[in-house]
């Protein structure tokens, strides 16, 4: 009997020993959640030169006004196997998630970007899609700018075109988010150079890139909001509509 007892015993604080350590990990994203978001990175100074209204733009203490905010949201589906692969995060606009957010995994690897958003729940178009297009740069040459595709063939490998002979790029190089875009800050990782091919009939390159984010163990991701973009947009209709007139 106390064998027994000793054994089921065992079991029981196995069961409870997994139910705290899942405990424990979302306890962890959440402080990660709010570490990210006291990144000195996320804050940008405005420009003083003329006096500007900043009252509705929160702050931190030394001033910098934020850019970017970091949101954690769960990955309740995935897929890598289709040509148009999404992801479903249990985050929506109830939870203040909005579309044309950037996403990223938990190491900072690109995931891709929101296109769509219920209350409760947003969609991911993933970086495997055939028509997920990332503006993107070469750490050790920052004049290599290029454009980060899925080729539908390997999950976990991209495709960077558009990138000229005249840049120096090798095997292992570091391949990051150029932050031209309103969807994601300078920098981020999206992969590193697995190979390199010249194009016949251009003068560019085409690079294989081993992605940064593993799309077959996504678990949780943060979404990324510019606070600025919605200025930004306006300004660029603005002109858009002045051309045309």
């Amino acid at each position: 009997m106390n064998e027994i007892t000793g054994r089921i015993n065992e079991q029981y604080n196995k069961v409870d020993y997994y139910l705290q350590l899942k405990k424990a990990n979302q306890q962890l994203i959440k402080d990660n959640e709010r570490l990210r978001n006291l990144m000195k990175a996320n804050f940008e100074l405005p420009d003083t030169i003329n006096k500007i209204v900043t009252d509705f733009i929160p702050y931190d203490t030394l001033g910098n006004h934020r850019k970017w905010l970091y949101q954690a949201a769960k990955v309740v589906s995935n897929s890598v196997s289709t040509q148009n692969n999404f992801i479903v995060l249990g985050r929506g606009s109830a939870q203040q998630l909005k579309k044309d957010e950037g996403v990223i995994d938990t190491n900072n690897g690109v995931v891709g970007i929101v296109t769509d958003v219920s209350e409760n729940y947003a969609v991911v178009m993933s970086l495997l899609h055939k028509d997920s297009k990332i503006n993107a740069l070469l750490k050790n040459d920052p004049q290599g700018g290029g454009t980060i595709i899925w080729d539908g063939k390997e999950p976990n490998y991209l495709s960077m075109i558009n990138v000229r002979k005249s840049v120096k790029v090798a095997k292992g190089d570091t391949v990051l988010t150029s932050g031209i875009t309103t969807t994601f800050p300078y920098g981020l990782m999206i992969g590193t150079v697995e190979q390199v091919q010249p194009e016949k009939s251009t003068n560019n390159y085409i690079i294989k890139v081993k992605s940064t984010a593993n799309f077959y163990n996504l678990q949780f991701v943060y979404a990324i909001d510019n606070n600025q973009r919605e200025e930004i947009n306006k300004l660029i209709e603005k002109a858009k509509i002045k051309i045309n007139n």
